[in-house]
């Protein structure tokens, strides 16, 4: 089966059906419920699917060498729908934490639930109300993941659903970790040695994003499908570095992405202050004077184009873009070497590298 466009549309297909029962009881609870389901419902909409593309690709790897796959199971199937309902929680917190105005191209979780209040006429601020409600509308889509994946697991052995749980597990550990060393690091890299920087955002890389983004839905199917240790551990060794590659090409995409491919303003990252690893590799480049100029532009909501422009030029000129280009096609090749040679299904692994291609090469 083909990875696109086929398999998101089964993906998306899951998440209406869950999503139709969700609708149905909150209107059992009065309209302010619904307008939360509602908002989830937003939350879940679009994207490319690509952590449960990566689930289902990662189990029929495993599966298709055993034996013909006709089918997604339904407990694939709803564990990869899971994948996508947590990942919405993630996005609905990081905006809140980032104090973003968008996602995908449309008002961020907070910013909607505040125009609501608004357009309700309700009483009180407004912002608050939106800030509460997403963290509330969060946590609901973290329970609706449990919810999707539970229903799934019910219909597979003991053994494999106790595999999935502990893989679920640690990748809600470990991004829920990630995220705060990445909130912390804008606070602790005043105190850190500048030598330290690059190697402190790739630990925050790895936590937030390559592991939860990658290797463990890339786990969690393979969980699915039984696989054995050296399965596993191709798996892994594919995962990792792709997961890698993936998290810098979007810190190359937050500071010179086209606001029309990615949803957000261009050069958001700078205004945010993330401390990325573009950010670090320039940093190392610059004069003292330069350093400081630059560390006094980052994090400040208010940069314009022309101040926006400048730092992306800064980062340019200080070869910090060819080194993370750099790192992401070596690691992009790392991934390629660990799937040879492993007993996978061939077709799945051509569906595993064109799904890397995508993750790590995407247009700015």
């Amino acid at each position: 089966m083909s990875t696109a466009p086929d398999l998101p549309q089964v993906i998306s297909q899951r998440l209406d059906t869950f999503l139709s029962t969700q609708r149905r009881d909150a209107r059992n609870w009065g309209d302010e419920a619904s307008l939360l389901v509602e908002a989830g419902a937003a939350a879940v909409t679009g994207g490319k699917r690509l952590r449960a593309r990566f689930c289902i690709t990662g189990w029929r790897a495993v599966a298709a060498a055993a034996a013909p796959v006709e089918s997604i199971p339904a407990p694939v199937l709803s564990s990869a729908a899971a994948l996508e309902v947590f990942h919405a929680a993630a996005l609905v917190h990081d905006d809140i934490i980032d104090n973003s105005d968008t996602r995908r191209g449309r008002p961020a979780a907070h910013r909607s639930l505040e125009a609501r209040h608004v357009a309700a006429g309700w009483s009180g601020d407004p912002a608050a109300f939106g800030r509460s409600g997403a963290v509330l509308l969060g946590d609901l889509l973290v329970a609706w993941s449990d919810d999707l994946l539970e229903e799934g697991l019910a219909a597979t052995t003991p053994d494999r659903a106790a595999r999935t749980r502990s893989e679920y597990a640690t990748m809600r550990r470990e991004v829920t970790v990630g995220q705060f060393l990445d909130v912390a690091e804008e606070s602790a890299w005043t105190t850190e040695p500048d030598r330290t920087h690059a190697a402190r955002a790739l630990r925050v890389a790895e936590m937030k994003s390559a592991r939860y983004s990658i290797l463990q839905p890339l786990l969690i199917g393979a969980a699915l499908a039984g696989a054995d240790e050296q399965q596993t551990s191709a798996l892994a060794a594919f995962g990792t570095p792709v997961g890698l590659a993936f998290q810098l090409r979007d810190d190359v995409l937050g500071v010179f992405g086209d606001t029309e491919q990615t949803g957000k303003p261009s050069g958001d990252d700078l205004r945010e202050g993330k401390r990325t690893v573009l950010v670090a590799y320039a940093r190392e480049s610059l004069d003292p004077g330069a350093r400081r100029l630059m560390d006094e532009l980052l994090g400040d909501p208010g940069l314009d184009d022309a101040q926006i422009a400048a730092l992306q030029r800064t980062i340019i000129d200080s070869g910090a873009l060819d080194r993370v280009e750099a790192l992401i096609s070596d690691w992009a090749d790392q991934a390629d070497r660990a799937l040879r040679g492993v007993r996978l299904d061939n077709a799945a692994v051509g569906q595993l590298r064109d799904l890397a291609r995508a993750a790590t090469v995407r247009v700015m």
